[in-house]
């Protein structure tokens, strides 16, 4: 009996070729999208699961209590904290301080303590506790967890970290390598590769102690966005009694004046980025769980749209197969068996798609993921979740797509369908393919107009002005010790007389960056810039011309050693300054008068975070132990030429550092990487959702042309033209496109609307996009259809009409 089933599907498929084909395509196209986007959010959502102690791992987070802003949550914990929690908190038996430095030059020494080859890490260096192990599940190849780090002058490096410094991670073993000309280190532990999907790409890792200055007696209130402190939450102790310990902790050590508190974090969240906190974690690459469900949305909609087409065609041709189930029903056949058999119809179809979709997705997961720059693997035989997916996947769209036509065709009467009087426009049939065909196009046409807005407001940030010149400019990092301080000024005075250099500044950071320093201060010899933190930074006289940075009012500095201090215009503002010029020679002092000058200087705003945030408030004054970047303005002559120079000079200045440079445009770029690859990932789904309605179009155009070859044949000889047939053929489908697009239009407005509030500075939504977007997808879908009414209005009426 199955067998007989089985091959009667064959029959029935083979017997509609084109149809087949045409449903083979769309499911297998939106079964590839469902696998693509379940790998991606797989991928996103595992990070540090694999860790068995993952649901007691939690993050210190200090929640800062600003004077007039609302609570805002920061990863930066105090220094001092880690030293001291386990004994304030003597339940803790499990707690490690993590310190992720940056631009670390390391120097591999031979036996006799001579440079063999050097290196600049620009992340993946590490300090840790020694509970950080116990707490956290890293493979190790070779070391032990519970001791490698014990000597204060041990180092474990990562296996690709091992042959690339010695050839052979087992040559790596006892060898001595040298971090910033400070730390000598001999290599103890050797750590397998580190998972993907984990926050801490380790590729040095040192002790936490002394040599890197954290102890006890670190400031309460010094803080660093690359130290964090987790801790394995004691068992049996709740997330809400532990917050209740740690805030009497901050209370009691911060400063009287400071009333920012400490809370913890859960391990599984910080990866994901919350827009009212900003936090981070050490990747650098958060994800927004909003991201997560629209990518989830769209998988479910590109989903419905190709079983959209399926039950489109099959409703369609049900009147052809009106005789086949009234022979089936007169042979004795009941509504469930007729329900089976074109289920498994179904079934068959959505099998073959599925392994055309798994090929297909094995083909293009490695493009997505250089697209996305994520380490996206399709390994379904690895992976048990992807076969379970697949399979839930294939249940639900067979229900889907062939619950309705099986029931629509099994319903049929079988004198009824003997006798040919199954009328080819059932009413209600009619009226369920015209709401589908309208709700495809509803979701095509809001994803399209979705990405317009998506792709404008990401060109919006390339060529807008941030206040500053960003073109043309090489950033070079500074060696962070005394010889490069002491050499700055042979080096601006090296620099600036060589051709195809325009202006040089030495500076702690350009104009915009993701890594800022912050910090409040006194103005005015009084408290008022308290809990007004700022972003701080060191810069030369030079700093202004090589950025174009205007001035509101007031000078430059006059050199290096000045007591001197220049501000932006938002600060003045925010300190109840009307007048740029009403702030100038008043006094402000940081850390504690530590840092103390008159301003001389007030910058016009620029955007020193990107476009996401407002204006920040920045402080800017000249120190030479600060300086730790070079920018170097190019002139439009022949740059490989000047650079090749630079390194020149850099090497001979600096024989045991290595030079590195980058372009300030291509580094702010960065800042926007992840939205857009989004883009691009949406531009993608949004053509595939435009494809696969167009795709179920010129099947329903395909079948209706036949259905009414006849009338077409009698319409020519009555004297209708071309454009008259291609008219009929189109008129319907061009008003449900219309009122999709009505529809899709104020959908698409509304969560486009709440997407752009997440930035500062945005575009407004235009209206000639939905215009655009809506003509568009109109002649997309006519021509789509027009290929079938074309073939249609041309045929000879002879032929059609030669049996009448």
């Amino acid at each position: 009996m199955l067998i007989n089933y089985f091959i009667n599907v064959y029959r029935n498929l083979s017997r509609r070729l084109t149809y087949t084909i045409i449903n083979l395509a769309g499911l297998t196209t939106g079964i590839a999208v469902c696998l693509l986007i379940f790998v991606i959010i797989r991928f996103e959502t595992s990070f540090d699961g694999f860790h068995a102690k993952a649901d007691r791992l939690y993050r210190v987070l200090t929640e800062y209590h600003f004077p007039g802003s609302p609570i805002f949550y920061g990863a930066a914990a105090p220094r001092a904290l880690p030293s001291v929690i386990k004994t304030a908190i003597p339940d803790l038996k499990r707690s490690s301080g993590i310190y992720a430095s940056g631009n670390d030059q390391v120097l591999i020494l031979d036996d006799k303590g001579q440079t063999e080859k050097k290196f600049r890490e620009n992340k993946g260096v590490f300090a840790v506790e020694p509970d950080f192990f116990d707490m956290f599940d890293f493979p190790w190849l070779a070391g032990d967890p519970a001791s490698s780090l014990k000597d204060p002058h041990s180092a474990v490096l990562t296996k690709e970290t091992a042959i690339k410094y010695f050839g052979d991670w087992r040559n790596a073993l006892g060898r001595t390598i040298n971090i910033n000309n400070k730390l000598l280190l001999k290599v103890t532990g050797i750590l397998a590769t580190i998972p993907a999907n984990t926050d801490f790409q380790f590729k040095i890792v040192l002790p936490y102690g002394p040599l890197l200055g954290f102890t006890a007696a670190a400031d309460w209130g010094n803080s660093s966005g690359s130290h964090d402190c987790y801790i394995l939450l004691p068992q049996g102790e709740t997330r809400a009694s532990f917050d209740r310990q740690l805030r009497a902790l901050a209370k009691k050590s911060m400063p009287a004046d400071n009333k920012d508190e400490l809370v913890i974090q859960p391990l599984s969240e910080v990866h994901y980025y919350d827009s009212r906190s900003h936090l981070e974690n050490f990747l650098g690459r958060t994800i927004a769980p909003e991201v997560i469900r629209v990518l989830w949305i769209i998988a479910a909609f590109i989903l419905l749209i190709a079983c959209i087409n399926f039950i489109n065609l099959s409703t369609a041709q049900a009147v052809n197969r009106a005789k086949e189930v009234g022979v089936r029903k007169v042979l004795g056949s009941n509504k469930w068996q007729l329900r089976k058999l074109f289920l498994l119809e179904t079934f068959l179809q959505v099998a073959v798609s599925v392994v055309l979709a798994t090929s297909l997705t094995a083909l293009v997961i490695s493009p997505v993921g250089r697209i996305l720059d994520l380490p996206l693997a399709f390994e379904i035989f690895k992976e048990p979740g992807i076969p379970l997916f697949v399979l839930a996947l294939s249940i639900i769209i067979t229900f889907l797509a062939g619950f309705y036509p099986s029931i629509l065709l099994s319903g049929y009467n079988p004198v009824t369908a003997l006798k040919s009087k199954v009328a080819a426009s059932r009413k209600s049939s009619i009226s369920l393919r015209r709401g589908l065909v309208v709700f495809q196009f509803v979701i095509a046409q809001a994803l399209i107009i979705a990405t317009v807005i998506i792709v404008r407001q990401m060109n919006y940030f390339s060529k807008e002005s941030m206040g500053f010149d960003k073109d043309a400019v090489v950033t070079v990092p500074l060696p962070g010790d005394s010889a490069g301080n002491s050499k700055i000024d042979y080096l601006r005075n090296s620099l600036t007389s060589m051709p195809g250099i325009r202006t040089v500044s030495f500076n702690s950071s350009p104009p915009a960056t993701d890594g800022n320093n912050w910090s409040d201060f006194d103005f005015d010899h009084g408290k008022k810039g308290k809990g007004m933190y700022s972003i701080i930074k060191f810069t030369d006289a030079g700093y202004l011309k090589t950025y174009s940075l205007p001035l509101a009012a007031g000078r430059n500095f006059s050199s290096d050693t000045a007591h001197e201090i220049m501000i932006t215009e938002n600060l003045a503002h925010n300190l109840d300054i009307t007048r740029a010029e009403d702030a100038l020679n008043k006094e402000m002092s940081l850390w504690g008068g530590s840092v103390k000058g008159k301003i001389v200087g007030v910058l016009k705003d620029f955007h020193s975070t990107g476009f996401k945030d407002k204006y920040s408030q920045v402080i800017m004054f000249p120190s030479k132990r600060g300086y730790n970047n070079a920018g170097i303005k190019l002139t439009s002559g022949n740059p490989a030429a000047t650079l090749a120079s630079i390194e020149k000079l850099w090497n001979k200045t600096f024989p045991d550092y290595v030079f590195e440079y980058g372009f300030l445009d291509e580094y702010i770029e960065s800042f926007y990487r992840q939205e857009r690859q989004q883009a691009e990932l949406y531009k993608i789904f949004a053509a595939i959702a435009i494809f696969l309605g167009c795709l179920g179009l010129y099947g329903l155009a395909s079948f209706m042309a036949i259905q009414r070859t006849k009338e077409v044949g009698i319409r020519k000889v009555l004297g209708a033209s071309i454009q008259n047939i291609i008219y009929l053929f189109t008129r319907e489908f061009a008003v449900l496109i219309a009122i999709a697009f009505l529809i899709a239009s104020p959908i698409a407005w509304y969560f486009m609307h709440r997407w752009l509030q997440d930035y500062a500075f945005r575009l407004p939504i235009a209206w000639w996009i939905f215009l655009a977007v809506g003509a568009a997808s109109l002649s997309v879908a006519l021509v789509t259809i027009s290929l079938n009414a074309m073939k249609a209005a041309r045929a000879n009426p002879v032929k059609s009409l030669r049996t009448e």
